[in-house]
């Protein structure tokens, strides 16, 4: 019988300016500047992640993977048996590459391709192979409005070792985009670019990502009383992005950044679009993290506040998580339940469980958090 050939493509850079607040990573610009303050590439970590899943439980597979970052540095250190197919650019990969591996898969043709990125990347496969060859998303990039990511790397080997084990029910997913110079503005519009075609697994894949402002300015000015009735004084703040977050900061008469990660300390604004390492030294032992979940998808971290790191996280502790979201917001999500995905496994698994969200003036639903 031959061996299941899973296709392996890494976007070294995607989501590369995530943890310093760049919003993206779609210029040699912006990837030069994200270097400049200490970014590091997250997606052949968590492209390893779910190999090293894999590899552990399969029975028999071949990776076909790109030369260099886009693949076979990670089939290498897991040391999984690999066929190298194409090359890469010098210097920094492109979407060029992604067109040139996605294209050698289909016509090997591969089973599936697995493939760590953001939207960027997703619109780059749209394009090499439409629904020649279905696809996992490994989630790494900054936003992630698509529909064919999995809710976290482990969710997408799971994906892969169902393929391999079992017949599987294939769903043309959405794949969005937005623009990020707009967004680095404070702009957020999400274009369709095509399908692709995933197996659907509705347990491990995220929603498409629903959101805008809400509709209902009374849910939001509740939960921002709410939220600032529960304040105190001499506390620091760390709100994550949102027009909910943006809501709670006008009342208290601060002017926050609707997509940056701001710290606010008794009604004053001490960093605005913050990075992670300024979070991390305005931190002084009596903090609160103060989020609201993406809707249609349900993370309320991982997703567009990767400088709210898993050790800022740590360190503020997870009772001092407070977490709020419209009604509207909340049914949004599958099942009222809600995700995260830190890059810390021990951190996601301690985050789950059941959680209170703030969804109005001293009104809360109790969510079920999963990884």
């Amino acid at each position: 019988m031959m061996a299941f050939r899973l296709g392996l493509i890494i976007n070294p850079i995607s989501g590369l300016g995530g943890s310093v607040g760049l919003k993206g990573s779609d210029t040699p610009e912006i990837i030069a500047r994200a270097r400049a303050l200490g970014a590091i590439p997250q997606s052949p970590i968590r492209a390893a992640q779910a190999l090293q899943s894999i590899k552990t439980t399969a029975r028999s597979f071949k990776v076909f993977a790109s030369e260099g970052n886009m693949g076979e540095t990670t089939v290498k250190m897991i040391d999984v048996d690999a066929e190298i197919i194409s090359r890469t650019n010098d210097g920094d990969t492109s979407a060029a590459d992604t067109l040139a591996a996605a294209t050698c898969m289909a016509e090997i043709p591969v089973d599936l391709i697995l493939f760590a990125g953001g939207d960027g990347t997703a619109r780059d496969l749209v394009q090499a192979i439409g629904s020649k060859i279905p696809v996992v998303g490994i989630p790494a990039g900054v936003k992630m409005h698509s529909a064919v990511f999995a809710i976290h790397p482990m969710a997408a080997a799971r994906m892969v070792l169902k393929c391999m084990e079992e017949n599987t029910t294939l769903r043309d997913l959405e794949v969005m985009d937005i623009d990020e110079v707009a967004y680095r503005e404070g702009a957020v519009s999400a274009n369709l670019y095509g399908y692709l075609k995933v197996p659907y697994y509705p347990e491990l894949v995220q929603g498409t990502k629903t959101g805008g402002v809400s509709n209902n300015q009374d849910d939001l000015a509740s939960i921002a009383s709410c939220i600032v009735e529960l304040m105190v004084e001499g506390r620091t703040y760390i709100f994550g992005p949102g027009t909910t977050m943006r809501a709670v900061a006008n009342r208290l008469g601060v002017r926050k950044t609707l997509l940056g990660v701001d710290v606010i300390k008794d009604g004053s604004l001490l960093v605005a679009d913050a990075t992670e390492k300024e979070i991390s030294e305005v931190l002084s032992g009596d903090d609160s993290i103060v989020v609201t979940p993406i809707g249609g998808q349900g993370h309320f971290f991982g997703r567009g506040n990767q400088q709210i790191s898993a050790s800022i996280i740590s360190s503020v502790g997870l009772d001092n998580v407070i977490v709020a979201a419209t009604p509207e917001k909340i049914a949004s999500l599958r099942g009222n339940v809600l995700h995260v995905d830190t890059g810390d496994a021990d951190l996601d698994e301690s985050l789950c469980g059941w959680r209170k969200v703030v969804t109005g003036l001293k009104t809360v639903s109790i969510c079920r958090v999963s990884k």
